[in-house]
């Protein structure tokens, strides 16, 4: 998961009540998300959705409430549905979302599992954990089987675009130039706004030189 921050006030729509999922509530939650699911962090889902961090259940004050509008993709809003109700909070500056669960993407592009492994024992953080383990892991029907892999794979390249940059980075022939351009491209592959970010980041975690450079 990556942190975020609702940076911009409620669209018109919300004010007014007419709809929860209209183009504008669309428009600011693709700002406040950079485009991305909160939970699987795919950029620009082709199944999006406006989803309720709290189920509403027909109440028409959290139905509306900005501040409770995310944005997913549809696979991920199917799995959550209303049966995950306290989950760490990507909006909340007092909770670091991206530390308390480890993403670590699979060693193969058709592995079935990559690792997700909550880092303290809170309930909010073990709720989450369970959560994403069913959005990365799961095969309990055969659509989530194969958008599973999908999803999977996906991860996988985006990590093989790291590993490209870590090695140019590490070559024994590297000048600093390349070195620099290296360290570049991995902040732009490990910045929030970028797709599975989180597990590009831990992988980055695992390795001081790197953290430290990059800042993590």
């Amino acid at each position: 998961m990556f942190n975020t921050t609702r940076s911009i006030p409620p669209p018109t729509s919300l004010l007014r009540q007419t709809r929860y999922d209209s183009e504008d509530v669309y428009d600011a939650l693709n700002i406040v998300f950079h485009s991305k699911c909160y939970l699987c962090e795919t950029k620009e889902p082709h199944d999006v959705n406006v989803e309720h961090f709290d189920p509403h259940l027909g109440d028409n004050n959290k139905k509306f409430d900005w501040n409770n509008l995310y944005l997913s993709c549809g696979r991920c809003n199917n799995i959550k549905l209303a049966g995950h109700t306290n989950l760490l909070d990507c909006c909340d500056s007092r909770q670091d979302v991206f530390r308390a669960i480890k993403h670590l993407p699979a060693p193969t592009p058709y592995a079935k599992r990559v690792q997700v492994i909550a880092v303290s024992k809170d309930v909010k953080t073990e709720e989450t954990q369970k959560l994403l383990e069913k959005i990365y892991n799961s095969e309990h029907t055969v659509n989530k089987k194969v958008s599973g892999a999908f999803l999977r794979k996906k991860i996988f390249d985006q990590y093989n675009l790291l590993l490209d940059q870590v090695n140019s980075f590490y070559s024994p022939t590297a000048t600093d130039l390349e070195k620099e351009v290296a360290i570049s491209k991995i902040k732009v592959l490990t910045d929030s706004s970028a797709p599975y970010s989180a597990f590009m980041r831990w992988c980055i975690l695992e390795d001081e030189k790197l953290c430290m450079l990059l800042e993590l």
